[in-house]
């Protein structure tokens, strides 16, 4: 399996890869772009994502995603509000999370799945592609 993993932290992304075939930068570039949607999207960033390509799956696993807001609804035994809202934010950004996965994977994406978790506070996305990477990636 491909893969690159990523703690994130104050803005900073520090990149340990554990690639073989140069499938790195694409899986970090993959790590990138989700953690800024994730941001952009629900104001805080996961603090560590890991990228995993096979074949035709792109995994992208995030921890520690929730914002404080979400984190005090846990904590008030409010999960499957917190899960709902999340559930929110992955359709809205399917779209732009799948243009980000075409664009940097050369390959059309033809399923997206996501599922969140909160203890631990874990997400993770999903997407099917087309095709495999190849050799080359």
């Amino acid at each position: 399996m491909k893969g690159s993993a990523m703690a994130v932290g104050d803005g900073a992304i520090s990149d340990t890869t554990d690639v073989k075939s140069g499938a790195g930068s694409t899986s970090a570039a993959i790590s990138k772009a989700i953690v800024q949607l994730v941001r952009d999207y629900t104001g805080r960033g996961p603090t560590k994502v890991r990228t995993s390509i096979r074949d035709n799956v792109v995994l992208v696993m995030l921890e520690d995603t929730l914002t404080r807001g979400e984190q005090s609804l846990v904590t008030a035994g409010r999960v499957e509000t917190v899960l709902d809202l999340r559930h929110e934010f992955q359709i809205a950004m399917k779209a732009a999370a799948i243009e980000q996965i075409e664009a940097l994977t050369g390959r059309a994406v033809v399923a997206m799945m996501s599922a969140n978790h909160v203890g631990p506070d874990l997400a993770a996305e999903i997407f099917v592609l087309d095709g495999s990477l190849g050799d080359g990636e």
